[in-house]
């Protein structure tokens, strides 16, 4: 028996995230976050979404494109814990794995069936990095999927942290009024690494063409300049 089996790519998604650095740690901590799921030419056939726009939810399985190693470890540093507390790779949700498939589930927004590019799907809350290969679509079945009791591990106490915004109107006025909640909640999720905390740095991240200056105090981020991303321009310090 193969120790290997194929894998294909049905479709990418595309969002306004074209770094990692700013990617909310999760799905649906940001549900104002848009983002669209294009077919590959081969899966273009409208009849594999008939039924689809009965469900409210749907899985994505696709892959960390970014983090594809030879080798893996058993242990990883989650970033919640500090960057310097290892746990079991099975017990986290890091990139680094043996496979690197990640599993998102994210509220389905509409079908849309385009002339050239067939039916897409636009979903909202998804915390992929734009270009990522998807796999495969599954609906959300509440019954099945959702256990209120289920406990959330070392990634319970940080679950609700967030930070202020302070976003001088200057700035503001620069970021597309579409595009303002999703920015503001993904600022507000924190971006940073946890193990930094340095009132003076400033951090930069790259969203919906646009590249953003912030610094974090007191729990307080400040935004500090909004410009025109560059292509290739270093982000996250």
């Amino acid at each position: 028996m193969s120790d290997t089996i194929p894998m294909r790519v049905i479709a990418r998604i595309h969002s306004d995230f074209t770094s990692k650095f700013g990617i909310p740690r999760q799905s649906g901590l940001v549900e104002s976050l848009q983002a669209v799921i294009v077919f590959e030419p081969e899966y273009r056939d409208p009849n594999a979404l008939r039924g689809l726009e009965d469900f409210s939810h749907l899985w994505l399985i696709w892959q960390f494109s970014q983090a594809v190693r030879q080798n893996w470890s058993p242990t990883v540093r989650p970033p919640r814990l500090g960057g310097n507390t290892r746990m079991g790779v099975f017990a986290t949700r890091s990139p680094f794995r043996p496979n690197a498939i990640g599993l998102s589930c994210v509220k389905l927004d509409r079908v849309e069936f385009h002339p050239e590019l067939g039916p897409v799907i636009h979903v909202l809350g998804a915390d992929l990095l734009d270009g990522t290969p998807i796999f495969d679509i599954k609906p959300y079945l509440p019954a099945a999927d959702c256990h209120p009791e289920a406990l959330s591990g070392f990634a319970g106490p940080v679950r609700d942290y967030h930070l202020e915004v302070v976003f001088p109107q200057q700035w503001l006025d620069r970021v597309p009024e579409a595009k303002r909640s999703a920015l503001q909640g993904v600022l507000a999720q924190d971006p940073r690494p946890s193990y930094q905390d340095d009132p003076d740095r400033l951090y930069g991240l790259t969203f919906a063409g646009l590249e953003v200056k912030f610094t974090v105090s007191g729990g307080v981020l400040t935004v500090c300049r909004v410009a025109p991303a560059r292509d290739g321009q270093p982000t996250g310090r």
